[in-house]
Formats: C-alpha cells, sequence, structure tokens
C-alpha cells in the first residue's frame, strides 16, 4: 500500500508541474518538476531495500538520480534563454547517463547479450532514419540524439530479451517501464524539432516518462 501511495503522491505533484508549466510558470515548474522527480528517487530507495541482487539496484538508483538531475536541467533551460541549447545538451547528457546505469543493471542478467545488442542498434538505425526524415535539427542535436535513441533502445531491446528468457515480475515491471520511456523520448524529439509543438504531445511525453521512471524503481521490489 505504502508503494501504491508515492507512486499517487508523484502522479500529484507531476500532474500539477504540468498544468504550471502550460502556464508558462517555469520557476515554480521547475520546482515542482523536482519534487515530482524525487518522488521516484524515494521510492527506488524504498523499494531498494526489497532487493535481493545488491548490484542491480544500486545501478538502477543512480539512474533515478540521474533521471531526476537530467529532469531538472531540462526545466532549467526556461529560465537560462540565452544558454537554454546548452543547459538541453547538457540535460540529455545527464539522462544519457542515467540510460546507461540502466543497462548496467541488466547486463548481468543477459543470457543473450550479444543477440540485445544487434537488435538494439538495428532497430536504432531504422528509428533514427524515420525521426531524421520528420525533424528538422542542428547536426550536434543530431549527434547526441544517435547516442541517446541508442543506449535506449539498447536498454530497452535488453529488458525485453531478458524478460523473454526468463519471464518474471521484475522483467515484465522493467520492461513496461522502458517502453514508456522509449516512446516518452520519441515524442519529446518529435514536440522539440517538429514543426509544430503540441500541448497535447508534451502532456503524453512528461506522462508517460513518469509512469516508466516509477516501473523501473517499483521493479527493484522483485529482485
Amino acid at each position: 500500500m505504502k508503494y501504491f501511495i508515492i507512486c499517487i503522491v508523484g502522479l500529484l505533484v507531476q500532474l500539477l508541474f504540468i498544468k504550471v508549466e502550460l502556464e508558462n510558470k517555469y520557476l515554480p515548474a521547475v520546482i515542482l518538476k523536482g519534487m515530482a522527480a524525487l518522488v521516484f528517487v524515494i521510492l527506488g530507495f524504498i523499494c531498494g531495500q526489497q532487493s535481493i541482487n545488491l548490484e542491480f539496484a544500486k545501478m538502477v538508483k543512480l539512474g533515478l538520480i540521474f533521471g531526476m538531475l537530467g529532469d531538472i536541467l531540462l526545466n532549467l533551460r526556461h529560465l537560462f534563454k540565452k544558454i537554454d541549447s546548452l543547459i538541453f545538451l547538457v540535460g540529455i547528457l545527464v539522462f544519457l547517463t542515467g540510460h546507461i546505469f540502466y543497462l548496467l543493471a541488466l547486463l548481468p542478467l543477459c543470457t543473450n547479450t550479444l543477440v540485445a545488442i544487434i537488435i538494439g542498434i538495428v532497430i536504432t538505425i531504422l528509428l533514427l532514419i524515420w525521426i531524421f526524415s520528420k525533424i528538422e535539427a542542428k547536426i550536434t542535436f543530431k549527434i547526441f540524439g544517435i547516442f541517446y535513441i541508442g543506449a535506449i533502445v539498447i536498454m530497452t531491446s535488453v529488458a525485453l530479451i531478458n524478460y523473454l528468457n526468463n519471464p518474471n515480475t521484475n522483467g515484465l515491471i522493467y520492461l513496461i517501464g522502458a517502453l514508456l520511456f522509449t516512446a516518452s523520448d520519441i515524442i519529446l524529439i518529435f514536440n522539440t524539432f517538429g514543426k509544430e509543438s503540441k500541448k497535447s504531445m508534451r502532456i503524453a511525453n512528461l506522462l508517460l516518462y513518469y509512469l516508466g521512471q516509477l516501473a523501473i524503481a517499483l521493479s527493484l521490489l522483485f529482485i
């Protein structure tokens, strides 16, 4: 029950953040987003106390922490317009670090690492070809995007292979979180670099992302 309550509290704060951001109140939005992110970090640490696999829990908790830092950075760009592109790129780099920690958590559990990575690379190439055909972005953002999308898609591929090889509650919840995270980031890219930014896409991006982080944190209960 306590895990459910923590998730509800986090979602309520996230929804309040979305409302405030859509009203262009960027300072309170940064504060609220940081608070919402802190909730999934706290959830991860509480759930991690139940984990038998301490190394897995450690890597996931580090991923959650970097996710929180990335959250804050991506919203700080609205407060510092003169360097917003730099802040955005640093935020993406921080998120990339978080994905690497998530991947490091999964790899020791994977019995078909090479297959998972090859699948991830192929999907990444196809996905990037499609994305780059639909958006316009500077070369710097495209380079960051290649590594960022590559990391999250490979992480999701490893999570999928792990679950298929050994179906269990931890693997399923983690896979759901990874898929939600991937969908969220694709929406973010189109909403940021596409022809038109839409509030509905921003809301979908933020909700899917947050649910993904909650799912990854909750997965620690079952390993």
